[in-house]
């Protein structure tokens, strides 16, 4: 997951994720209403196993591997507060965010200018298609090569060319992005 992807999925949620294994194995329990075998359904592992990972007792328990961690994060995360997820999409779909980033910015531009990369720290209002083209590409399997692109030609159009008031014909090479956070309402 990249640093785009995961800015975005910060400024979806309200509150952090469960960070120890065993607070998101009990949360998974409870989002399935006790049920080991349901769990392990969705972890691709046995009841039995499950059972091990969660069991009181000191001599049967057995810690899950590192796949197995991945899996329990990846399942967390994709059940995690799912209203509000969808209440701060539509919101910054209707509109948009301020789009915070460290990263490094070059551009073409006519002859005379400095358009040599350099890192530069922008925090920036973009409207709502911006969210909307986001969020569909994110959705369709985007990588973060497609994201950095659209915020690329979002960030051009409305910091480096002021809304098309200044600079016309500037390309925005934008990189080695340090961070990247999203602020919605």
């Amino acid at each position: 997951m990249g640093q785009i992807e995961q800015g975005l999925e910060r400024a979806l949620r309200t509150r952090p994720i469960p960070s120890s294994t065993e607070a998101r194995l009990r949360f998974l329990l409870t989002t399935h209403r006790g049920s080991t075998r349901k769990v392990a359904t969705v972890l691709g592992v046995s009841q039995r196993t499950v059972q091990r990972w969660v069991t009181k007792r000191s001599g049967a328990r057995r810690p899950p591997g590192p796949l197995q961690v991945r899996a329990i994060e990846e399942a967390v995360l994709a059940r995690w507060q799912p209203r509000v997820r969808a209440r701060r999409r539509a919101q910054a779909e209707a509109e948009g965010f301020v789009f915070h980033t460290r990263a490094r910015f070059g551009f073409t531009a006519p002859a005379g200018s400095s358009d040599d990369p350099r890192v530069r720290w922008i925090t920036q209002d973009l409207p709502g298609e911006v969210a909307r083209e986001l969020f569909a590409a994110r959705d369709a399997g985007a990588g973060e090569q497609q994201q950095t692109v659209i915020l690329a030609r979002a960030l051009g159009h409305a910091y480096f060319r002021e809304w098309g008031r200044r600079a016309h014909g500037l390309h925005i090479a934008f990189s080695d992005v340090e961070f990247a956070d999203f602020s919605i309402g």
